[in-house]
């Protein structure tokens, strides 16, 4: 039980990558649509590549989303319109018009042949009124129809809107009605009491009409015909268009929303399991033999496969609601983080990777796989400095353009013109390029959660007000100085190379942070001639020196500087000799132990610490010439660097020869540059 136990502990790391895989896959086949897949490949306006093809069972013929579309249109325009005529409001407005008019007429010394005339004018215009209605004038609005329908009671009428009387006719009308002006008193008065008592009594019925519209809608048929089985659907080489195309989408539509049963479900799900399986193996795999410090650190290789199952679920939840805004996520936001913490090529790998099992989930997906994987090589070659802000808005504008170029192509080919071009789709690449620039915050919350470090960070770290930094310049002022001098020889090795120039920089101006705590014990921040080593022995004064490395790595992790930027001071000098004590304890003739001489390492394990390392020692050293010549950097450098590669300091740094030569180059013409000779000056 316990060699078990201990083989666990020992394993531990590649135990926590198996389970991260298999969790992986678990997840990503579950957002997995459980369909079937239509086996064939086929877009509009191309060729049928395959063998003649027969129905594999009977099938609908369904319609496009263009005529459904036009279908409903057609209803929306055909639709009727439901108005209420309110019997009710008749039968009120009658009986107070008849009873004004009366208590009126009673007060008016008139003939009964004259009053009768009057009530009798009255009731004629209150039944031409109402015999179709006084429409109300909050519906006047709602009348769009050349005809319309007037629901009184059980009773239905089509009529023209024409017929219902508006609000701005009646006083024409009531006028019309009396003959010519001048009117008497008393018709005056009578015009008055119909004009007052009159109360619209058609309404628009809006629940009745909406609930018509979708009657009719429900009464649409998606389908257009039957193919039964066995059926010829296309021969080969035909051209996938018009009737063809129809049946082969109808038909790809029936296997991906089929039902299956559960022994088919099953088979699915392994063949899923198998090609995402395959394909996160492929990432571990070109991270074991690419990336091996990023394959041994769990925290990275999670932050990855983080970033992969983030985005398959972001379009996942996309198809779901509506597959048409699939092209509004910014997948390329992958490539962007990947590229932020780690480099181009993994992120390229790691997004290619995405867009090849994404493909299983989108709609068309040959086009949408087309069009992110150039979208992603475009990200990655446009990009260059993400901290840069100018470089990310201009990286995100190319990235937009390219995706308008790729998408009228597809659309070109599709339809055969660029009449039927979709221009919401504009609208799409545009949203995504503006949700692209969420990049930065969303680098800012992967460093909080992952410990990981960024450009963005590495700016603001290099920032010479920083507190540590300020600190360093006011208690060693000499190490500060030389700290500068080390960051722009780096910087500039690091830019021949293509390495990264702004992680090195960072590091050179942090790596001797350590010298904080007793600072007069190293030459640079001596004033004066008094050296407070000759007071100590020589093994004592190694020790101070060496512990420069441990009080910097404490300083550092104490200001929560990040552990990439400790890695810096862990190994500018990797295992080497504090040179000028041992030889000076060896001369004494005094027995000791050589290991107390030695710094404790590790050694340089990046292209960016070895860089350091040298620039370190040759900045350091190239102070003790006494007659600066280029000969003299020239040897310097020779063998400072030729020295630390016999040492094997370099073993773990993944440099090559040709790389060494060219850092030997620039630090030889950088110091002859700090170090030319002016003229002297007349007094």
């Amino acid at each position: 039980m316990k060699k078990i136990i201990n083989k666990l502990l020992v394993n531990h790391s590649l135990i926590y990558k198996l389970f991260l895989y298999i969790a992986t896959i678990i997840l990503v086949v579950y957002l997995f649509p459980k369909g079937g897949q239509f086996k064939f490949e086929f877009q509009k306006g191309k060729p049928w590549q395959y063998e003649n093809y027969y129905a594999p069972f009977d099938f609908s013929i369904k319609k496009s989303n263009q005529e459904i579309e036009e279908e409903k249109q057609q209803i929306k325009e055909t639709s009727k319109q439901f108005f209420e005529y309110n019997e009710e409001v008749v039968l009120n407005v009658k009986k107070n018009v008849s009873e004004k008019i009366l208590a009126y007429l009673s007060t008016a010394n008139l003939s009964n042949q004259y009053q009768n005339r009057l009530i009798k004018k009255a009731d004629e215009i209150l039944n031409e009124i109402y015999e179709f209605g006084y429409l109300d004038p909050l519906s006047e609005e709602k009348v769009e129809k050349v005809e319309i329908t007037l629901r009184k009671g059980n009773e239905i009428n089509d009529i023209q809107p024409t017929k219902l009387f508006k609000s701005t006719q009646i006083s024409e009308f009531l006028n019309s009605k009396f003959g010519k002006m001048p009117y008497s008193t008393e018709e005056k008065s009578v015009i008055s009491i119909i004009s007052n008592e009159l109360k619209p009594n058609v309404t628009f019925d809006d629940i009745f009409t909406q609930k018509a519209y979708e009657e009719n809608l429900n009464k649409i048929s998606y389908t257009k015909g039957l193919v039964a089985e066995k059926e010829r659907i296309i021969f080969k080489g035909d051209i996938v268009e018009g009737e063809k195309l129809a049946k082969l989408n109808s038909l790809k539509s029936e296997f991906d929303s089929q039902v299956w049963s559960k022994s088919n479900s099953n088979w699915i799900v392994l063949g899923y399991s198998l090609l995402v399986a395959l394909s996160f193996l492929m990432l571990l795999l070109f991270l074991r033999k690419y990336r091996l410090d990023i394959f041994e650190n769990n925290n990275k290789v999670t932050f990855i496969f983080f970033n992969m199952i983030l985005v398959i679920l972001l379009i996942t939840l996309i198809v779901k609601y509506d597959a048409k805004f699939i092209y509004v996520a910014p997948i390329v936001i992958l490539p962007l983080v990947l590229k932020a913490f780690f480099d181009s090529r993994l992120g390229l790998f790691a997004h290619t990777l995405t867009v090849l099992l994404l493909g299983f989930i989108v709609p068309n997906s040959f086009e949408f796989v087309f069009l992110q994987i150039i979208a992603g090589i475009v990200t990655i070659l446009t990009i260059s400095e993400l901290y840069k802000r100018a470089n990310l808005f201009l990286s995100v504008l190319q990235i937009t353009f390219v995706y308008f170029i790729a998408y009228f192509a597809f659309s070109v080919i599709q339809e055969g013109n660029a009449q039927n071009f979709n221009w919401e789709k504009l609208t799409y690449f545009a949203m995504n390029g503006a949700a692209t620039l969420f990049v930065l915050p969303l680098i800012y919350i992967f460093e909080k959660l992952f410990g990981l470090v960024s450009d963005e960070s590495l700016k603001e770290l290099s920032n010479t007000n920083s507190k540590l930094l300020r600190e360093l310049a006011e208690k060693a002022p000499g190490t500060f100085q030389h700290s500068l001098q080390v960051a722009n020889l780096a910087e500039a090795c690091a830019n021949e190379i293509h390495a990264n120039s702004m992680l090195v920089r960072t590091g050179a101006l942090y790596h001797d942070i350590g010298k904080m705590d007793n600072p007069m014990y190293f030459t640079e921040n001596q004033a004066t001639n008094v050296n407070p080593h000759n007071e100590l022995t020589p093994t004592d004064s190694a020790k101070i020196i060496i512990d420069h490395i441990i009080k910097g790595v404490q300083m550092a992790k104490k200001n929560h500087i990040p552990d990439r930027i400790i890695d810096f001071i862990r190994t500018h000098h990797g295992t080497t000799l504090v040179y000028y004590f041992f030889k000076k304890e060896e001369m004494s003739g005094n027995i000791f132990a050589e290991s107390n001489f030695h710094y404790p390492g590790p050694i340089p394990f990046s292209k960016e610490t070895a860089i350091l390392m040298m620039c370190d020692s040759v900045e350091a050293a190239s102070k003790s010439i006494k007659a600066p010549s280029a000969k003299a950097f020239d040897d310097l450098v020779e063998k400072i660097v030729n020295k630390q590669m016999e040492d094997g300091q370099f073993m773990n740094a993944d440099i090559t020869f040709k790389e060494l030569q060219t850092i030997k180059k620039v630090l030889k013409k950088k110091l002859k540059n700090i170090y030319h000779l002016r003229i002297e000056y007349p007094e």
